[in-house]
């Protein structure tokens, strides 16, 4: 299981996440920024757990992110 985790105040809305995974993030209609699709907002983190087959979509997404807000770990059961 992995756990994305995106600051989403910081986003500068360049859409290079939602470019490699649409499913994952979407661009706000209302500011712009990217949203983590399905996740949980905590004290301005978003967070979901996701399934192992989104690995390397996530890894991009962090790796193409200028703005260095979005963070994964990966949860053995």
């Amino acid at each position: 299981m992995i756990q994305i985790t995106q600051q989403r105040a910081k986003c500068i809305g360049c859409n290079a996440c939602v470019e490699i995974a649409d499913y994952r993030w979407r661009i706000s209609r209302k500011d712009g920024k990217c949203t983590l699709v399905g996740a949980l907002e905590k004290r301005g983190f978003y967070t979901i757990n996701v399934e192992d087959g989104e690995e390397d979509d996530v890894k991009a997404a962090t790796l193409v992110c200028p703005a260095r807000i979005i963070q994964w770990k990966n949860y053995k059961d």
